[in-house]
């Protein structure tokens, strides 16, 4: 049976600082740079969550979207949306909140609610040029 990908895009506004707390503040700017500001700094992010898997026989979906989007709005984008990651959101109270763990983040989230035969996929835009993709490796 062919596997066929589906994707969803998504998106959430939220602020965050790169920093390390046992640092100095000199050597979390060398590190990095104007992200480590103390005051935080905002992204646009951009997600695209896909899956991957057989189509369904009956219903002609590989899985339902509209069920996705809801899992996508109640997982992710009400969790992160409009909130300092480091400050309110739990997943990154000790955990520096990099597109690359935020990646991975949001994964850990869906993965739990979606069938373990479809392949899942986050990439996650920070900026227009920076961005990463993270499938569970």
């Amino acid at each position: 049976m062919p596997k066929v990908t589906v994707h969803r895009k998504a998106h959430f506004n939220a602020a965050h600082r790169l920093f390390r707390k046992e640092w100095s503040d000199e050597k979390n700017y060398a590190v990095f740079g104007k992200c480590s500001n103390p005051n935080y700094h905002g992204h646009n992010y951009n997600l695209t969550v896909s899956l991957t898997g057989e189509i369904n026989k009956e219903t002609g979906f590989v899985y339902d979207l509209g069920i996705l989007r809801d899992l996508i709005k109640t997982e992710i984008e009400d969790a992160f949306d409009h909130k300092n990651l480091n400050i309110e959101v739990t997943e990154f109270k000790e955990l520096n909140p990099t597109a690359e763990n935020i990646s991975i983040v949001i994964y850990d989230k869906l993965r739990q609610h979606l069938p373990i035969d479809l392949d899942l996929k986050i990439t996650l835009y920070e900026t227009a040029r920076n961005f990463v993709s993270y499938s569970g490796e």
